[in-house]
């Protein structure tokens, strides 16, 4: 089979103007399914700064220039309300999380074809360059991976880069569907999307940050202070709009946890907060929201996650091994990632307690790995090595090397 050639595709055209963009959008909403990517910079900031949109139909690409003087970006957001239109993305989330930004609301319906990929065999979160690679042949020019794209004027290469980002999506994405269609696994795409319509997937709650810090403490009065810690960050960094890393280090909140500051000299004495940052607007508040943790009563301090405690029950370290093996072997039978299948936190739960509510016992996960799971645990089925390759066998059953 000839492979495809990027002369069929047609030439990018650049929009800067909103009359331009009305017209355009306009003409492309009466396609079947659009494909989109962004360009955006965040490096120093908390809110990603989008500096271009490119839109592939099927016989224009068109390139936004998000930054342009003047440009209205409302045509914009009624073509991401429209559900009339597929739109198809590439490891869409970032993506998502901008339109939520600029709009209030996410784009719908959605296509993501890395989590396709992923359903249909292609590996776990494989790039967009390899997955074109796979389908059409193609090698994509990574030259421009690392632009400055809030840099005006764009170069002719760098535009052409852009919408390379699109032009090849409409074939991956059209050969990715006729393949689960083919395999009966779009309902299984559905189901990931799912994910994906739901606005608090992107919007961190700021009482819940505190999570991620993988604090190693089991003193609940500490992970009160903790908890405000971050959360006052995060609310912080927004309202900067400077990352939060930069703003304050999480080692930074671990040590305000152990000390608990309540005074400017305390506050400036941890690892990473200036003088300055503690005698400003952020230390004064962080000061205030120690002082309300260590005064909350015992009923409402905080625990660790089930699991993340110096004494939660562990699973057994073999049935752990076997459940890996199990999930390898039910994945390689049915052609799908392992991780868009069952998570690390999701077999330690089903080690533990298969009674308990788990992602991996419902919908399709359970007929390709979690019925043989809770079967291999209740000693239904064993694992066996036949020519060569891990079997699944019926206990009591001869196995053969």
């Amino acid at each position: 089979m000839a492979k495809s050639s990027a002369s069929a595709f047609p030439q990018p055209r650049l929009i800067s103007t909103t009359e331009d963009l009305a017209e355009t959008l306009s003409r492309l909403r009466s396609e079947r399914f659009l494909t989109i990517d962004t360009e955006f910079m965040r490096e120093r900031t908390y809110w990603p700064e989008l500096c271009l949109v490119q839109i592939g139909g099927l016989k224009e690409v068109v390139l936004i220039d998000a930054v342009a003087e003047g440009l209205d970006l409302s045509p914009l957001a009624e073509l991401m309300a429209d559900t009339s239109v597929l739109k198809v993305f590439h490891a869409a989330r970032q993506d998502l999380e901008i339109f939520l930004y600029l709009f209030d609301a996410l784009p719908s319906p959605v296509f993501d074809t890395q989590v396709a990929a992923m359903v249909a065999g292609y590996g776990d979160q494989v790039g967009y360059d390899s997955l074109v690679g796979s389908l059409t042949g193609h090698a994509i020019d990574k030259s421009h991976r690392f632009t400055d794209w809030s840099a005006r004027p764009l170069s002719p290469a760098q535009l052409t880069y852009a919408a390379g980002d699109v032009t090849w999506l409409r074939l991956v994405y059209e050969k990715l569907l006729k393949k689960l269609e083919k395999e009966k696994r779009l309902e299984w795409v559905s189901a990931e999307m799912a994910e994906l319509a739901d606005p608090a997937t992107f919007r961190p709650d700021p009482e819940k940050q505190w999570e991620r810090l993988r604090a190693r403490t089991n003193n609940r009065r500490m992970l009160g202070v903790l908890r405000a810690a971050a959360a006052l960050r995060e609310r912080e960094a927004q309202r900067v709009n400077v990352p939060r890393q930069r703003l304050l280090k999480d080692e930074s909140l671990l040590e305000i946890a152990a000390t608990a500051p309540t005074t400017i000299e305390a506050l400036a004495r941890v690892r990473g907060v200036s003088r300055g940052l503690a005698e400003g607007r952020t230390g004064q508040a962080m000061i205030e929201a120690v002082k309300k943790a260590q005064e909350l009563p015992d009923s409402e301090l905080p625990r660790l996650p089930k699991g993340r405690s110096k004494d939660a029950a562990r699973p057994s370290g073999a049935l752990m091994a076997m459940l890996k093996v199990l999930l390898a072997t039910c994945c390689e039978e049915h052609d799908v990632a392992p991780k868009l299948v069952a998570s690390l936190d999701e077999l330690e739960g089903l080690a533990l307690d298969p009674t308990q509510p788990n992602p991996v016992l419902s919908g399709w996960r359970k007929r390709v790995f979690g019925d043989a799971a809770l079967s291999l645990r209740s000693g239904e089925i064993a694992l066996a090595v036949k020519d060569g390759k891990v079997a699944l066998i019926p206990c009591g059953s001869p196995s053969q090397d």
